[in-house]
């Protein structure tokens, strides 16, 4: 039976030691090397990182090392990132490093970084975006936050900003203090505005504003960044979101030259927090300029029309005064003519009425007593009563005899 001689070992340290020589030998130059920074954190001086590789349809990792970037050249490294991107490197970027190998016996194998190259980085977040931007479009949201009416009394608004952010302060100042006097209901939903936990902060926002149904409009404010600080609202989750919300949203995260692709799909979007304040007021004031344009209108309307009808009246009047005064001219002779022919009228039935007196003032004469007693006639009374038959009298009855020319009295004798 062999048994193994355990005196022919190598010591883990030798075995290290060969290992890094073999490294060494094979890898003796300085590699450009393309990674996402699943981590990185500074500890004396030092930058230590954790550098991975995704698969392109899985997110799956395919690769993953440590790197550490040393003082002195971090020093320089981290600067340089700082100056041409406006950010700190910090991890879920992707970044292009200039690394050589290293072997150390006791801490393993790790790549060291010598440089890095900035422009890369840009290059990634822009294609990024552009990537996120074809999406939206295929998907047919991209333009859907868009086409929602900003009421034209909009004063309730939802505002996602980070509470101690100098924006948010502007924002509420300018508001507050504007020129009309307008009074703004706003309520504040604090969230994330900068890293890599922005998109989770803000949709969480975003989120608790619909249990709400306060609020005219949803702001979303921060004071302005770089390209690559402004990266976190390039994200196509939080984009989804804002893009078939039910409010329109408002956005102020930047200045003219950023535009990230939630400033796309936004309803609004300005440069700066006091530009967000400047369009809601100036949307109120474009409302009461409208209300007082129409009141205006209104009122010179009315009073047009009132002069209208002034007219209209003062013409009727005339011509109701023309007709009457015609009209009176007309009744008038009408009236003369009736006067006339009723005077005729009357004079024709007085004389008639002359002659039927006439003719029985002919008769009465006629047939008055005294008339016929003229003709020698007499008339017999006994006792005041005119004897109409002789039968009537008695004999030695006492008679009165009325002649034209008097009275004489006589006695019957039978």
């Amino acid at each position: 039976m062999n048994l193994f001689d355990h005196t022919q070992a190598l010591t883990l340290s030798a075995l290290n030691g060969m290992v890094r020589q073999a490294i060494e030998d094979a890898l003796p130059d300085t590699y450009w090397v393309q990674a996402e920074l699943a981590s990185l954190r500074e500890s004396h001086g030092h930058c230590y990182m954790e550098l991975i590789e995704k698969g392109e349809n899985d997110n799956s990792i395919r690769a993953q090392a440590r790197a550490c970037c040393w003082k002195n050249t971090w020093l320089h490294v981290g600067r340089k990132f700082i100056e041409e991107t406006g950010m700190p490197m910090r991890s879920g970027l992707k970044v292009l490093l200039l690394v050589h190998a290293n072997f150390h016996e006791s801490f393993g194998f790790s790549w060291i970084v010598d440089d890095v190259n900035p422009t890369f980085t840009l290059g990634d977040m822009a294609q990024r975006r552009q990537e996120i931007i074809r999406t939206l479009t295929e998907e047919g949201v991209i333009d859907l936050n868009k086409q929602l009416p900003i009421s034209p009394f909009c004063k309730r608004i939802a505002v996602i900003s980070s509470a101690t952010a100098a924006g948010y302060g502007d924002f509420c100042n300018q508001l507050q203090d504007n020129a009309y006097g307008f009074n703004f209901m706003t309520q504040l939903f604090p969230a994330i505005m900068q890293g890599e936990n922005t998109e989770k902060s803000v949709i969480e926002a975003l989120d608790k504003i619909l249990d709400s149904s306060l609020f005219d409009c949803v702001v979303i404010i921060r004071g302005g960044g770089s390209t690559t600080d402004l990266s976190c609202f390039d994200t196509l989750p939080l984009a989804e979101h804002v893009a078939n919300y039910p409010l329109p949203i408002i956005t102020g995260i930047g200045h003219d030259r950023d535009k990230s692709v939630l400033d796309i799909v936004a309803c609004v979007s300005v440069k700066t927090p006091t530009a967000v304040a400047e369009f809601l007021i100036n949307n109120l004031a474009n409302t009461l300029e409208r209300i007082d344009t129409c009141q205006q209108r209104m009122a010179n309307a009315v009073k047009a029309r009132l002069e209208v009808e002034k007219l209209h009246l003062q013409r009727i009047g005339q011509q109701l005064k023309n007709v009457f005064g015609l009209r009176k001219i007309q009744e008038e002779n009408k009236l003369k003519n009736i006067l006339l022919k009723t005077h005729n009228l009357v004079d024709k039935q007085i004389l008639i009425e002359t002659n039927k007196l006439n003719l029985i003032e002919q008769k009465l004469h006629s047939l008055d007593p005294i008339n016929i007693l003229k003709k020698g006639y007499s008339i017999v009374l006994k006792d005041g009563v005119t004897v109409k038959d002789s039968a009537t009298l008695s004999d030695g009855d006492e008679l009165t005899l009325l002649f034209a020319n008097g009275t004489t009295k006589a006695t019957v004798k039978k």
